[in-house]
Order: C-alpha cells, then structure tokens, then sequence
C-alpha cells in the first residue's frame, strides 16, 4: 500500500469501526437490532477502501464482501444473546464485538485489494 492509501484505508476502517462501536453500545439492550446499521456502515467503509486503491464498487458488489463475515457475525450474536441484555456490561461487550469485527473486516478487505484478489 502507497502511503496515500494507507492514510485512507486507516480512516475509513476506524471511522467505521467508531460508529459501529456507537451503534452496538446504544442498542445493546435489543438483541439483533443493531445488525441491519452495522452491515450499512461496514457496506460503505468497504466502498471507501475501495476507493483508496482506485476502484469503484456498486453496493451490491460491497455488500458481498461484508457477508464475509457471517460467521463473526453469528458469534456476535450468541454473545449478544448470552450478555447483551444487561446494561452496562452489555454495551460495553456490543461495542468492543462491533468495533473489533468492524475493524477485522475493514483490514482483511484492504489486504485483498493490496494483493489485487478484489
């Protein structure tokens, strides 16, 4: 990676990874509703980092990549499930998962459009 697309990539992986961080804080007490947000905001970092190597990705073809991370995402959801629910302790745990599979995805993704694989 350039130093240009790195600077890139770092914003748009920890701008998306803060705001999913918020997301999964604040709507931890519902378990499952925080999902539908998460997945927007991992779709348009995943757009970001494709611009950052030059490439145009439609919503679709971002979204593809986003469903990657289903597996995490079921884990996600058992954790949720299990802790979510109580306050304090719940949010906090949304919130570190969401950031962390957040920021997991954002990286793998860059890494693929560094080895040219997307």
């Amino acid at each position: 990676m350039t130093d240009e697309q790195t600077l890139a990539v770092n914003a748009a992986i920890h701008t998306a990874s803060a705001a999913a961080a918020a997301v999964g804080a604040g709507l931890a007490q519902l378990p499952g509703s925080d999902s539908v947000p998460i997945i927007a905001i991992q779709t348009t970092m995943v757009i970001a980092i494709g611009k950052a190597f030059g490439k145009t990705l439609n919503e679709s073809t971002a979204k593809a990549a986003v469903g990657t991370t289903t597996a995490t995402l079921v884990g996600r959801g058992i954790s949720q499930f299990l802790l979510g629910w109580i306050p304090g302790v719940g949010n906090a745990l949304n919130a570190t998962t969401a950031a962390g599979v957040t920021e997991a995805l954002g990286w793998a993704i860059a890494t693929d459009f560094d080895k040219g694989l997307l």
